[in-house]
């Protein structure tokens, strides 16, 4: 069993703590600066130790670290964690700014460590069904690409207001929370973002300021794609549309159901569902991560090269906004109805 040491115990990293129990290839421990957090946290599951400071933490020498803080501490704590030899998982994104990415990558390589990004919807069974299906060619080439996605805040994330989430700085609002998952999963999907145009605004969310509503146009290369994303509506729902040369795909992320039409004059065909919830696609995260540590490949980890270019691409919808818009003024008749 390998030592993994996890650092911060809130929401997702008490995902991380479950979950990697659940592998029964992991013995966890767990860092975190707030008490009562650390204390609830220990009497709840089976931890080999806790910690309050993370330099004591490190001096342990765990086999490798999960780094689940707010977004602007992964990488000073990453280096950290390299410099003392320990592989890394790293939560999305992998930072708010490109300062210190690249000196981790010498580390990595250096210490020829094994360092991943925690994008999860890889580890999706129909996510990762598409990616394959692509490479065959059996759909042709992919054309266009439509996302539509968004839930209720104030009941899947209650806190949100009183998180790393109420602030860019630490790696909040729709578009570093949210649409940085789905960035990343059509990117593995259909290869880098080349170009793209933004709009986002503060439409909703009770006591915060940050965006919670986002649109992108984008370009893979050739393919063309749209991205839409809020936080606020009441369908919890994430559904993408992929038109390619001999196929349209439909996917329903949260209802895990894949739809195929083949043929301009055909019916949907559903492919078989899989039981599946999101725990699964943690565990799943684990036990590669792990196996990766140990020894084995795997094609479905993101890099920190991959999680780099999302990075920028997060980076360039913040900075351009509106202004990247070329908005055009509809001169509206006074008499002008629509029946």
């Amino acid at each position: 069993m390998l030592d993994i040491l996890i650092i911060g115990a809130g929401s997702i990293g008490e995902r991380h703590i479950r979950c990697f129990l659940k592998t029964n290839l992991a013995r966890v421990s767990v860092c975190d600066v707030d008490k009562s957090t650390l204390d609830r946290i220990k009497s709840t599951y089976s931890l080999s130790k806790t910690y309050a400071d993370f330099y004591e933490a490190i001096s342990e020498k765990p086999t490798a670290v999960i780094i689940a803080t707010p977004a602007h501490l992964h990488i000073p704590i990453a280096i950290e964690a390299a410099k003392s030899g320990c592989h890394l998982l790293i939560e999305k994104p992998i930072s708010t700014n490109p300062e210190g990415i690249e000196t981790l990558q010498s580390l990595v390589s250096e210490k020829n460590l094994i360092a991943i990004v925690g994008y999860t919807l890889r580890h999706y069974p129909f996510v990762y069904n598409i990616k394959k299906r692509l490479e065959t060619g059996d759909w042709g080439e992919p054309l266009h690409l439509n996302l539509y996605s968004g839930q209720h805040f104030p009941l899947y994330r209650p806190a949100y207001n009183k998180i790393y989430y109420n602030s860019h700085e630490t790696g909040g609002g729709a578009i570093q929370d949210g649409l940085t998952h789905f960035l990343d999963m059509a990117q593995w999907w259909l290869g880098p973002i080349t170009n793209l145009t933004a709009d986002f605004e503060h439409v909703s969310l009770k006591g915060v300021v940050v965006e919670d509503t986002v649109s992108i146009l984008a370009r893979h290369g050739k393919i063309m794609a749209a991205y839409h994303l809020n936080q606020h509506q009441f369908p919890n729902e994430s559904v993408i549309t992929m038109v390619c040369e001999k196929a349209t795909v439909r996917l329903n992320l949260f209802d895990n159901q894949l739809r195929i039409m083949d043929s301009p004059d055909g019916n949907w065909q559903n492919e078989k569902e899989v039981s599946f919830d999101r725990d699964d696609a943690f565990i799943a995260q684990a036990s590669e991560f792990i196996n990766l540590i140990k020894g084995y490949s795997s094609d479905i980890p993101c890099s920190i090269e991959d999680a780099k270019h999302t990075l920028n691409c997060q980076m360039s919808i913040l900075s351009d906004g509106k202004e990247s818009i070329k908005w055009k003024k509809i001169k509206m008749e006074s008499n002008l109805t629509y029946a």
